[in-house]
């Protein structure tokens, strides 16, 4: 959960994560194919799947489906690698940031029966907030609030092993300063998150999770979901893991009580594609309030194709905009250990559900990748990438701290030996392998880096390059 997620989700989250996005759309190739019959296309996906799977760039399961049909649903690598135990479509994963979409559907059944309103200020209900009267319900759903994200704090590494109520986490960000007035600007935070759960728990008078099961779970026969409690027996739970100097680990501890509205669901894809098929029903909801729910924040009359999250195109607890041509509702997350996503298109009647339990940015590039073949785009299958030994002085060059464009975490790069690594704060350290003098990869997550030099030949800023997406991290002095 500093890997939770939306750009660096994840917009943030495994900050490599977020900041490469899982929010963001990364995937490979282009150009239009005619569409393949559905056998094919699952045979296709599949052996894409198995290839990424035999790098160690993914150990999840995957759901695609488009007419109602499931084309493939399937588990690959392993749930536990201590024990052997493989993924399947009933394994459950952590889903991170996905967990948001399901607060808003909670929040917004709350204002179907008259309880609360999203013009509603936190105000409202927690009287001593600072500036509480400014801040309103909407503006926490849709990242306009301002208020800082908690799991940005240097604090939050430290704390996140330790249980803490919701207002108890609450506490720590309540008294800072806003980052802008609410409704000026667009930036990801969990903490609104972490407060839409106290206010449906003030509301209701139980806990969040009650208030989900009950009211979203148990309607939708979603019997493989719930809130993630470490020390409870959950049949089929998968194990987290991470790649720390490209070596598979298992991942840090959090409990599970710090991401709570957030990000502290699990699910199958299986699940998923119940609630998937339920969003277009009214089951939950009536149509007037769905359609609310999908509206971005800045609605601007026509959908961008731009993939970071903006005003215009973050709705509640749902990104909204065009990837290749077609309408697309989606969410990515990330907590320790865990990366996720779900893509709908509505107006296909489509969807691709991606549950990776190991933290890698690869999450992203496969659920693109699964779009692509239903959109009958080129797709570049996976592939092993050849590293060279670069001259001890050549990397030296390297190294130093750099900062992504529009996030406040910072990478450091440090030579040590033959090798080149990357640190993201409160992440594993990874290793950079070079391809050439300029270009390094990452094997773990599958990403690219190309260092740009100015004239004189210093270097001035990096390129992350995840797919087709590309973000620029600017060296410090």
């Amino acid at each position: 959960m500093r890997t939770l997620s939306a750009r660096s989700l994840s917009i943030r989250a495994v900050v490599l994560l977020l900041v490469l996005g899982t929010l963001l759309p990364g995937c490979g190739g282009g150009g239009s194919q005619a569409p393949a019959p559905a056998l094919d296309l699952a045979g296709r996906m599949d052996a894409y799947l198995q290839a990424a799977q035999k790098l160690h760039w993914f150990t999840g399961s995957v759901l695609v489906a488009r007419g109602g049909q499931v084309l493939l649903s399937r588990g690959y690598g392993m749930a536990n690698y201590e024990l052997d135990v493989p993924n399947t479509p009933q394994t459950k994963f952590r889903l991170g940031s996905v967990t948001k979409q399901f607060t808003s559907m909670a929040i917004m059944q709350l204002e179907t029966q008259g309880r609360l309103k999203v013009t509603d200020t936190v105000k409202t209900f927690f009287p001593d907030y600072p500036k509480g009267d400014k801040i309103t319900i909407r503006h926490l759903l849709t990242h306009t609030s301002g208020v800082p994200n908690f799991t940005d704090s240097p604090e939050y590494l430290k704390a996140m092993t330790l249980p803490t109520t919701p207002l108890e986490t609450v506490a720590k960000f309540k008294n800072l300063p806003l980052d802008f007035a609410p409704g000026e600007k667009w930036n990801y935070s969990n903490s609104g998150y972490i407060l839409l759960g106290a206010i449906i728990e003030k509301v209701t008078g139980g806990s969040y999770e009650k208030f989900v099961r009950e009211n979203i779970f148990q309607p939708l026969g979603m019997n493989d979901s719930g809130y993630d409690h470490a020390e409870e027996i959950i049949k089929n739970r998968a194990s987290g893991y991470e790649y720390p100097d490209d070596k598979l680990a298992n991942c840090k501890y959090v409990d599970m009580s710090i991401p709570y509205a957030a990000g502290s669901l699990y699910s199958t894809v299986e699940d998923l594609y119940k609630w998937d098929r339920a969003l277009y029903t009214e089951k939950l909801l009536p149509k007037a309030a769905l359609e609310q729910m999908f509206r971005p924040f800045e609605f601007k009359g026509v959908l961008s194709a731009e993939p970071a999250p903006t005003k215009a195109s973050y709705a509640y607890g749902w990104m909204i905009n065009i990837y290749a041509g077609h309408k697309e509702i989606h969410h990515s997350g990330g907590v320790n250990g865990f990366t996720t996503d779900i893509l709908r298109f509505p107006d296909d009647d489509a969807c691709v559900i991606v549950l990776n339990n190991s933290m890698t940015a690869y999450t992203g590039v496969v659920s693109r990748s699964m779009a692509d073949y239903l959109f009958g785009q080129t797709v570049e299958m996976p592939a092993e990438k050849k590293a060279i030994i670069l001259p001890a002085a050549v990397l030296d060059a390297y190294a130093g701290r750099y900062q992504p464009e529009g996030a406040p975490l910072v990478f450091t790069l440090v030579r040590e030996g033959d090798g080149l690594f990357i640190q993201v704060p409160g992440q594993p350290r990874m290793v950079l392998s070079a391809e050439s003098e300029t270009t390094f990869f990452i094997k773990s997550v599958n990403l690219g880096l190309t260092f740009v030099k100015d004239a004189s030949g210093k270097v001035t800023h990096f390129l992350l390059l995840q797919g087709k997406q590309e973000t620029k991290a600017i060296r410090l002095k």
